[in-house]
Parts: C-alpha cells; sequence; structure tokens
C-alpha cells in the first residue's frame, strides 16, 4: 500500500491538456508501467517504475506525460479513483499475501529481478522522483515484519530466483527472509524444491543458513535438510568400498550442527586424519558447543574416532586450547585421570546444561570428577577451582565451608546457575557471615547468590549503598528475589528522605510493579520517558488521568529534511514518539486501560497507541472496530506479541499456510471442534508448528490435537524418531498404552521431555509410563536393610529422582521411606518440587526429613526453605518447633497454598512469639512474605494492621484465596484507603483482587455494571453463593466470558432462571459491554441504543466494510473476549483478518 501513495504522488500533478508528443516521447519503460496500470497489475506497475527511477533522473514533466498516456487509451480514471483503486489492491497483501506470491508468479523476469534487488542492495533503498523520495527500504522492513509476506518471498525465490539472479544473490534473499521467520516455512515438501546442482559458494551459503534456523525447525524439517545437504555432500563420492567414509574434515564443517544426524556406523568409518584436521580448526570447538542434540551414543562414537587421532584428550594445554565442546559431557575416560585434568574438564563442562536432555548421566559424570578433582584436597582449598560442579555439594558438605574459602570463591560461586534456594541460603549466610551491616562493596559481589540475603538485611542496608547495588550489574538478579525481599528494599527507599524529595520515578523497573497504587496517586513527575522500561501492575495505570500528570513527548513526523514528502509510509502516516516510551513496559489491569485512554486523547490515531508495548491490554473492542482493515493488520503484531498477557476465550478459520502465519499466538484459542474438523490439511503442518508453544489447551482442545496427530502420522507403534521429538510437546494427550508403546520405542526421549515438566500437574497415565520407564532402566536393586520395613524394597536413587521430575509422585510411600539419607539430602529441593504427591507420600518424606536432620527444632533455615510441598504434611507441634523468628523462612511456608487453617493459625502465632511483634508492629514486608498465612488472621486482629503498611500491599494481599470473614475484614480495611465501595473505579477493583469477594450483598447490588467486568475471576469464585445471587440480570450478563466460566456450581445453584440466561449471554460474549450498544459510536464511555435492538458484536461502527459471514456463524466454541483493563474480542480479532 506504501507503493500507492508514492506512484499516486508521481501521476498526481499531471495535467489532462497534454500534446500528442508526450505520447511518442514516454520511456518504454513507463508506457510498460501505463500498461500495467490498465491491466490493474499495481505491484508490476511499481516494479517498473523503481526499475526505470533506478536507472534514469525524473523530472517534473514525466508526471505528465504518464497521465497524458492513460487517458489516450480511454482509460476513466480519475486521480482520486485511481489512487483509491491502487491502495486497495495493494493493501491486500498485508493480509492476504499469498496474492503478493501470485502476482509475483506472474511478473516477467525484469520486474521480478528489480523486485530481488531492492530486498538485496542499498542502492535500492531510496528512490528519488523530483519532488518525493520513496524509501524502498522502509517499504521491505515493514513488509518482512509480517509472517506471511515472508513466507510468500521465500517461496517465490525458492521457485524463480536462481532463473534469474547469481545463486550466491538467492542464497542472500533466502537467509533474509528465513531468518526473520519463525521457522514453520521450511516443511518437508518445501525442501524437496531446494536446488540440488548449486555451486559451492552458494551451497555453503544456504547450509549456513539452515544452521542459524536449525532450532527453530522440527525434527522432520531437520532429518530433511540433512538428507538434502548430504545429498550434494556426496555426490563427487564415487568410492563404492562401503569401509571408506565419504565424510571429510571439511564436510564435518559444512553439515555443522546437522552432524548429529550421522548414523553410528557413519561416525565410525571416518578416517582418524579427517576427524583430527576438524578438530584442529580455529571454531570447531565453537560448532561443537551448538551440537545440543546430540546422543551419548553418538557423542561416545565421536570421541572414539578422536581419540584415534592426534588429539590428546589427556593433555591439559591441548583440551585448554582446542576443548571437545558438548562432547566433553560425555567423556568416558576416566581411569587414571589425575586432579588437574579433572579440574580442567569441569570447567569445559559449563555448556552441558545446554544439552538437550541426558542431563542425570552428566550428573553423575561431574560427581566422579569432583571427587577426583578434590583427591587430597579439602574442599576449602579447591572449591574455587571446580566449576559449576559446586552444585552438586550437599547441604552438609557447603556448611562444613569456612567463610573465607566462600569469599576466596566467590568469583566463581556467584556465577554458577543451578543452585538450589537451600544451597544460596548457606552460601549467602557464609558470605555474610563477618557482615553486621551489608554494604554496597559486599553485596555488588554477590551475583546469583544475591537472593539469599534477608528481608532484613536489605531493609537494615544505607540507602544509598541501596541504590547503588540497583544500578549496578548485580542488580540483574533482583528479579529473582522474593517478594517479601523486593518489598523490602522498595520500603527502605521509600522511607528515604532523597527519595522523597526525588520522586519515586528513579525506582527501577523490576521493583517499580510493587509500588503501592498511593505512593503513585501522589506522585507528580510522571512523563513518557520515566515510565519507559518500567514494570507495571494494570491498576497502576488505572489511575485517573487527573492525579497523575503525565507529559509527553510532541506528535513528531518522520521525514527527511529535503523534501515536502519523503517518508516510507503512506501518505498521511506517522509514527509517534511517546508511545515508544511504553514500549518494554510491563502493565497490569487496568493501568493499561488508563494509559491507552490517556495517550488516545493526544492522538487522532490511537490505533497507533498500540506500538507502545503492552498498552494493547486497554484498547477495547470499539477501538478495533474502528480500525480499518489495513490499519488493523498492520498493527496486528502489536496484538499477537503481546497476546500472552491476556485472556483469551475464541472461535476462528484456518484455510491455509499464509492464515496461519497472520492467526499467530491464536491458534492456542482455536475450539476444539474448529482444531479437529477446520484446519486444512494444507495448513496443519504450519499450525502445529504453532500449537506447540500453547501451554494451557483445554482438555477438549488436547483430545482434537490427538485425534489429527494420529490421523497425520498413524499409531505410535508405527512412529519415526523423529515424529517422537515432534509430536513431543503434546505427549500428555495420549493415553496409557499408547504412552507405554512410545516408552518402549523411544524411551530417552519420552524422559527427556518429562524432565521439562517440573512443577506441573500432569495427567497419571503419563508420570506412570515416565516411571515405569526410568524404573525399566535403573540399576538400582532391593534393599538389605532390615530396618523400618525396607527389606526387599526398591528405594529411589538420585539418578531416578532426576530423571523422574514430576513422576516421582509414583513413588510408594515405603519406597521414599526406604531411600538413603545422602539421596534424600541431595535431592529434597527436587522432591518438595513434585505437585502431584499425595498425603501418604508426603508423610513419608517427612518422617524422611526427621530421620536425617533430627527433629523439627533442629532444623536451620535452610532446611525449611527446602522442603517446599513436604512441609504441608507438618502437623501443629512440628510446625511449633520450628524457629521461624526470619520473615524469609516465613515467606517459604507462605508459598504453599493448601495449608490447613489449623496450620495456618499455628504458623502466624510462632511467627509473631518468635520475632517479638504484634500485629500492628507488621511493616509490609512482613505482609507480603507471610503470602497465605494471612488467611489464617482472625477478624478482629485486620484492623490493627498498620493501613500505612496495608495501602502498599493491597495488589499482593488481593491474591490470597482467603474465607469470606476474612476477605470482608481486608475489605473493610480497603475502605480506609480507597473509600466506600460506591466510589471504586475499574483500576481500584483490579487492584483489591479477591478483597473485591468480601463486599456485603448491598454493596454488591450497587455497584455498576460497567463495573463487573474488572472484577478479577479469582474474586468471582471466592464470592458466597448468597452473596452472588444478589446481583442483577444487568449485572451477570456484564461479567464477561471469563469471569462468567469463574462462577462455580454451587454460585449457579442459587440462581434464578433468568439470571442463568444471563450468565449464559455473559459466556457467549454478548452485549456485555457499553460499545455493542453504541450503533454510530466508537466511543467506549457511550451507552445506549435508540432503537433498543440487539447489536451483532461484529457490525462495525465506521463506514469500513461488514465482517466476514463465517465469524458469526461458526459453532465451534464461545464468542467471547478478553477481560483484564480492555474488552476485545478474539473472534472479532480474527474476523478483522478474515475480512
Amino acid at each position: 500500500m506504501v507503493a500507492a501513495f508514492a506512484l499516486m504522488k508521481v501521476i498526481q500533478c499531471s495535467s489532462p491538456h497534454v500534446s500528442i508528443g508526450f505520447l511518442t516521447d514516454l520511456h518504454p519503460l513507463l508506457q510498460k508501467m501505463a500498461e500495467e496500470i490498465i491491466e490493474g497489475n499495481y505491484l508490476n506497475a511499481f516494479l517498473d517504475l523503481i526499475q526505470f527511477g533506478s536507472s534514469h533522473v525524473w523530472t517534473a514533466d514525466l508526471s505528465q506525460r504518464v497521465l497524458a498516456y492513460l487517458n489516450s487509451r480511454n482509460v476513466a480514471f480519475t486521480i482520486p479513483s485511481l489512487q483509491a483503486v491502487m491502495e486497495t489492491h495493494l493493501e491486500q497483501y498485508l493480509y492476504q499475501p499469498q496474492k503478493l506470491l501470485e502476482d509475483l508468479r506472474g511478473a516477467d523476469a525484469q520486474q521480478f529481478r528489480t523486485a530481488m534487488k531492492c530486498l538485496l542492495e542499498d542502492k535500492w533503498d531510496r528512490l528519488d522522483l523530483e519532488d518525493t523520495v520513496i524509501n524502498l527500504g522502509d517499504i521491505w522492513e515493514v513488509a518482512l515484519q509480517s509472517p506471511g509476506v515472508n513466507r510468500s518471498l521465500f517461496l517465490i525465490t525458492l521457485e524463480r530466483c536462481f532463473q534469474v539472479l547469481n545463486p550466491l544473490e538467492c542464497v542472500e534473499v533466502l537467509g533474509r527472509v528465513l531468518r526473520g521467520s519463525s521457522g514453520s516455512f521450511l516443511q518437508p515438501d518445501v525442501i524437496e524444491q531446494l536446488p540440488q546442482d548449486l555451486r559451492e559458494d552458494a551451497f555453503k551459503n544456504l547450509s549456513a543458513v539452515f544452521k542459524d534456523v536449525y532450532d527453530q525447525t522440527s525434527a522432520h524439517t531437520q532429518r530433511a535438510l540433512y538428507s538434502w545437504m548430504t545429498g550434494i555432500l556426496r555426490t563427487p563420492f564415487n568410492i563404492t568400498d562401503g569401509s571408506v567414509s565419504w565424510v571429510s574434515a571439511e564436510k564435518l564443517w559444512i553439515l555443522g550442527r546437522y552432524m548429529v544426524h550421522l548414523s553410528f556406523e557413519e561416525i565410525t568409518k571416518i578416517s582418524p586424519r579427517e576427524i583430527g584436521l576438524f578438530i584442529s580448526y580455529d571454531n570447531a570447538t565453537k560448532q561443537l558447543d551448538t551440537v545440543y542434540d546430540v546422543t551419548p551414543e553418538l557423542a561416545q562414537a565421536f570421541l572414539e574416532r578422536i581419540r584415534c587421532s592426534s588429539f590428546d584428550m589427556r593433555n591439559i594445554s591441548t583440551i585448554h586450547r582446542q576443548g571437545l565442546g558438548l562432547l566433553v559431557c560425555f567423556y568416558d575416560d576416566l581411569e587414571l585421570l589425575d586432579a588437574t585434568l579433572a579440574q580442567v574438564l569441569l570447567h569445559q563442562m559449563l555448556k552441558c546444561s545446554r544439552l538437550q536432555g541426558f542431563q542425570a548421566g552428566i550428573q553423575k559424570l561431574k560427581a566422579n570428577l569432583l571427587d577426583i578433582a578434590t583427591e587430597n584436597q579439602t574442599l576449602n582449598e579447591t572449591l574455587g577451582s571446580l566449576s559449576d560442579a559446586v552444585v552438586g555439594l550437599s547441604s552438609r558438605e557447603l556448611e562444613s565451608l569456612s567463610p573465607q574459602a566462600v569469599h576466596s570463591a566467590i568469583s566463581t560461586l556467584n556465577q554458577v546457575t543451578g543452585w538450589s534456594r537451600s544451597q544460596i541460603c548457606i552460601l549467602s549466610a557464609k558470605y555474610l557471615a563477618q557482615e553486621k551491616v551489608l554494604s554496597f562493596h559486599s553485596v555488588s559481589q554477590m551475583g546469583v547468590l544475591l537472593t539469599g540475603v534477608s528481608t532484613h538485611a536489605f531493609y537494615n542496608m544505607d540507602h544509598k549503598d541501596l541504590w547503588q547495588v540497583l544500578k549496578s550489574p548485580v542488580s540483574q538478579h533482583v528479579l529473582g528475589l522474593s517478594p517479601a525481599q523486593q518489598q523490602g528494599i522498595l520500603r527502605k527507599l521509600m522511607e528515604a528522605e532523597d527519595t522523597v524529595a526525588s520522586g519515586i520515578v528513579e525506582v527501577p523497573r523490576t521493583l517499580f510493579k510493587e509500588v503501592s497504587l498511593s505512593d503513585l496517586w501522589k506522585e507528580s513527575q510522571f512523563n513518557a520517558t520515566v515510565l519507559k522500561e518500567k514494570e507495571l501492575r494494570r491498576s497502576q495505570v488505572g489511575l485517573q488521568g487527573s492525579q497523575i500528570n503525565f507529559v509527553f513527548p510532541s506528535v513528531t513526523w518522520r521525514v527527511e529534511p529535503r523534501a515536502s514528502h519523503r517518508t516510507g509510509l503512506a501518505d498521511g502516516h506517522t509514527k509517534r514518539d511517546h508511545t515508544e516510551s511504553f514500549t518494554g513496559l510491563q502493565l497490569h489491569e487496568a493501568k493499561a486501560l488508563f494509559l491507552y485512554e490517556l495517550l488516545e486523547k493526544t492522538t487522532d490515531r490511537p490505533e497507533e497507541i498500540l506500538s507502545a508495548g503492552q498498552l494493547v491490554k486497554g484498547v477495547q473492542c470499539s477501538h478495533i472496530d474502528a480500525m480499518s482493515a489495513h490499519v488493523f493488520l498492520a498493527h496486528f503484531q502489536y496484538f499477537e506479541n503481546n497476546f500472552s498477557l491476556l485472556s483469551p476465550h475464541q472461535d476462528g478459520v484456518i484455510a491455509d499456510e499464509h492464515t496461519v502465519d497472520i492467526v499467530g499466538n491464536l491458534l492456542c484459542h482455536l475450539p476444539a471442534a474448529f482444531i479437529e474438523r477446520g484446519i486444512s490439511p494444507r495448513a496443519w503442518a504450519t499450525a502445529l508448528h504453532g500449537l506447540r508453544g500453547c501451554t494451557a489447551l483445554s482438555s477438549e482442545q488436547k483430545v482434537a490435537v490427538k485425534s489429527r496427530l494420529l490421523e497425520q502420522w498413524g499409531p505410535p507403534q508405527n512412529w519415526a524418531a523423529e515424529t517422537m521429538k515432534d509430536v513431543a510437546p503434546f505427549l500428555t494427550f495420549f493415553s496409557g498404552d499408547e504412552l507405554r508403546t512410545m516408552a518402549t520405542k523411544f524411551p530417552d526421549i519420552l524422559q527427556q521431555t518429562a524432565s521439562k515438566m517440573v512443577g506441573m500437574l500432569l495427567p497419571k497415565e503419563f508420570l506412570w509410563a515416565v516411571f515405569e520407564s526410568v524404573r525399566s532402566s535403573s540399576n538400582e536393586s532391593p534393599s538389605a536393610d532390615l530396618t523400618f520395613g525396607c527389606h526387599g524394597v526398591v528405594a529411589p536413587s538420585s539418578d531416578d529422582i532426576f530423571k523422574l521430575a514430576e513422576a516421582n509422585a509414583c513413588w510408594d510411600p515405603e519406597a521414599l521411606l526406604c531411600m538413603k539419607g545422602d539421596t534424600f539430602i541431595r535431592n529434597v529441593e527436587l522432591l518438595g518440587a513434585v505437585k502431584g504427591f499425595r498425603r501418604p507420600q508426603l508423610m513419608a518424606l517427612k518422617e524422611k526429613a526427621i530421620q536425617v536432620w533430627d527433629v523439627p527444632s533442629h532444623w536451620k533455615r535452610h532446611h525449611v526453605v527446602s522442603l517446599g510441598h513436604i512441609a504441608l504434611a507438618l502437623n501443629a507441634s512440628e510446625l511449633e518447633q520450628l524457629h521461624l523468628s526470619s520473615i524469609d523462612t516465613v515467606a517459604s511456608l507462605g508459598q504453599q497454598s493448601e495449608w490447613t487453617p489449623g496450620q495456618a493459625k499455628t504458623i502466624l502465632k510462632a511467627f509473631l512469639e518468635d520475632s517479638g511483634y504484634g500485629i500492628q508492629d507488621l511493616k509490609s514486608f512482613h505482609l507480603v512474605g507471610l503470602g497465605s498465612i494471612l488467611c489464617a488472621m482472625d477478624t478482629t486482629e485486620i484492623p490493627l494492621i498498620k493501613t500505612s503498611e496495608f495501602r502498599t500491599v493491597v495488589a499482593r494481599i488481593g491474591t490470597l484465596l482467603c474465607s469470606t470473614p476474612v476477605l470482608a475484614g481486608f475489605k473493610k480495611k480497603a475502605e480506609i484507603v480507597f473509600g466506600r465501595p460506591s466510589e471504586w473505579t475499574s483500576f481500584i477493583l483490579q487492584e483489591l483482587g479477591t478483597i473485591a469477594a468480601g463486599l456485603t450483598k448491598a454493596e454488591l447490588r450497587v455497584l455498576d455494571k460497567e463495573l463487573m467486568p474488572h472484577f478479577k475471576p479469582s474474586a468471582i469464585r471466592c464470592l458466597p453463593g448468597e452473596t452472588f445471587k444478589e446481583l442483577s440480570t444487568e449485572q451477570i450478563a456484564s461479567l464477561g466470558p471469563q469471569n462468567a466460566a469463574s462462577v462455580t456450581n454451587s454460585q449457579r445453584l442459587q440462581l434464578s432462571s433468568a439470571q442463568l440466561q444471563s450468565l449464559q449471554r455473559a459466556l457467549d460474549g454478548a452485549k456485555t459491554h457499553s460499545w455493542q450498544d453504541d450503533p454510530v459510536s466508537a466511543d467506549p464511555t457511550s451507552t445506549g441504543s435508540p432503537t433498543g435492538e440487539q447489536r451483532s458484536p461484529y457490525l462495525s461502527h465506521t463506514s469500513s466494510p461488514p465482517i466476514a459471514e463465517p465469524w458469526s456463524t461458526l459453532k465451534g466454541g464461545e464468542a467471547s473476549m478478553i477481560e483484564d483493563g480492555g474488552l476485545i474480542y478474539i473472534g472479532y480479532l480474527l474476523s478483522k483478518i478474515s475480512s
């Protein structure tokens, strides 16, 4: 569409009164351009114009000559009508990119060559046409942001480029398009179209491109690309002797990451000379560092060939200088290894965490090397030279370290990834043992260990030192701090006089979301620059505009200085600098709605505000409805990029790969029936690539995906390894029998998949398949221990626990109780993270903890922190024995939400007694740290909380699922901060969260129906049925689909038939917001319909064409909206695409 405006500028100045001489003198290329316009081939016309402008100077009379030529052919075009037709045609490419593919197929060789050159060469970036400069580079940059345009360019380049351009240039185009894609373009059927006769330099360059996109492609695609590469690499190799390998050093280098697809037999045939030459290459280690999917079998085959070469695998300097890349993770020659070489190998193994599997074996290798590296030396002496193998040290070993040893090794310890929380607690305490008050110098050295600093230690720091910490490199670890720690830092900063003087605008981005509404309310120094890159809760953004003075930079036109029309955008299009200031913000709830509406007042093009990062959450259906199809699709990337922040229910249509490209992340929200029957076979492979990233599919959607997978690949017994890898994200969708078949054929892939699912609630069938697979390959034998009834019991080993991940939930309680003490100590946090344990298993693990650590009165902070879910098994007596004076210890307990009221009351009482605090003494970070334990407060205790502390953490308390009396107590406290419920606004409701469920029947009845979508779903669930039934039919109909879906069965039972009908209307998304009642205005605040007729949610408020019919007739799922500050229909988004 940019081309349309540019071309119009060229011909707009023409005069209808032109001499015949003008026609005969018109350059043939411009005559050809005019003929293309007459035929309606506007892209071809534009390409002819570019070709002409690249070698000719444009003069003022040329515009008149072109228009005269058109008039001479009796073409009934006026300038406005021609402009409109061309604009409409060229706009289609954005949301019908397959039309771009068709038109480029129809372009002649010179036109196609021009299109390719535009993509490649800087000299084609600008077209100077006297009074107009067309920025072709900008045009292509915008076009390449569209996945569909990228796909069309990739396919047409593959089809035509090698016939008209130098192969190297075609490879460069393919590389540019592919590197900006998701990798879904590269399906096996497309790879079959790759040229087989490329010159060597072009082949090497294209192979390099495929290496760059390796991780973005499916296993089937990787295999197909490997076959294409080896088909060319084998061509000159015509030796028939099977004992001689075609694989040379250079070919290994060309294969790059694809070398892992060599068979075991092919690897064993590689000559020692060639493998030695390869390993000697300067960048060989860099290449071997990228083989993340190598298997132990293949890695050891490569290592064996390397041993046969001149490479000395026991030479320290050789290992240091050249290295083995990720092959070192499978080093198996430990016999007679000395301590120094063991330390070198451990250092090389830092990279092993990048491997896609087999971590249990790697941990065992590190443990063996650790034993060798510390032979005849103490841990205190060798600590700094053990690399990341130190994470394998048990808590007992870490406790044995001296503070001096930790200080000396801090430069190593502060960079190690993989520390458990309890290990960090121990090491941080050792490091800070001699620090009475933390200083900037000491804290700045801690790196990843920063999370072990106590909340009180942060709060007691000098605030100037604290500011320095937040501005230093160590601040990158602030995001990993607990909410209590973050609140402790924030309160210290907010209490400092210089912070008050300078305002809270200096609070770093990672802590800004913890700033309370009350503090924001008082601030007067905000502007767009200040807010750039900060993280915000939506309720922060939802503050009334009159209470925050936002100052926005002036709106600017992006034009070049020499002429009046020098822009790569269509005439009249602007980019507004003030929106860029919000790019990168993390906005929560009504904050986005507030900022969106505030910024909307500063511009006559509100859709452009979408480019400002998370402000997309503030857009409403009326805003979308008012956009033209062109404007909507031009900004669709902002919906897609931020879609994970929204809460969608759906409807959808998928016809081909190009539609999949446009739909993007909305794939995750298609109805089950549509996934099963509405995605064409042609589009399915591309859609499946997108569905891999969906983390919250419904059970119905999962059944539909599984059905399509079985239709595509057949039953699991017929699958190849590549199929298993590609289906891995969907394995939990399958039955127990199907999973057992997979476990038999592909145990490693199944176990690798399970290891990535720690902390997830998984189907029992999947867990048992993984459990049986791991146990069948385990070398553990039944115990001979006669104590605790363990004789004959097969207890978990460290290897088993590591491999099983969430499948540890399948152990019998007896097996857990019988595990070795050292095994428990080393794996307690892994076990504590398992969500699927039942109470008998948790009881067994608690008893094991008491066996190993003694009674709870002897436990330290790191013991409690490491328990995780296991702590839920502690009874009241055991909880009373814990040392709970530290809010950080209590915070680790408060993270569990399954406490009984009695347990929670015991923890709260123990904390208050051990710390010496009363309720009135609690600071904001205490309240945050208590977490779910706050629900144990008596209603008589809640008023004792200081209002100044409560107001700063309302949003945190609003996430708790407390009893109705407790929520009512918090609601009364909230009234002191925010006023009477009748005065509450949408952003206050969102800030309150579940606290809003403490409203009385009378208070709930008088709430404006417009506020109903702004209740949190969790608050809806917490409303007692007796209270919920007091809502009017209008209020219930205005809940919105997400809140309506949150209504519980017990709440439904209390509703009348009229209320149930209203609830169904809310679920269906019908008339849930005022925008749907307004027949003429796009103003989101307008209400009412003069005719009283119910309007379709898909009717347009503008003169734009009606939405495509299929969207309003599909029966596959609920037509519903996104609720979270703005109200956006997913079907609405997709219907815009369809239109």
